[in-house]
């Protein structure tokens, strides 16, 4: 799944890499690999 982190646009449209419970890594095309809380971001995802 592809996704825009809303806080961080300058980070560009991120692979998620995996879910574990409310953790997910994702991989952004300009900040490298995060590991994100989703119980503190809601992530965007982007079509296409």
């Amino acid at each position: 799944m592809r996704v825009r982190h809303p806080g961080c646009p300058d980070w560009g449209v991120g692979q998620v890499q995996s879910v574990v419970g409310d953790r997910v890594t994702v991989n952004f095309e300009h900040a490298g690999k995060v590991l994100l809380n989703l119980a503190v971001v809601t992530l965007e995802q982007v079509e296409g």
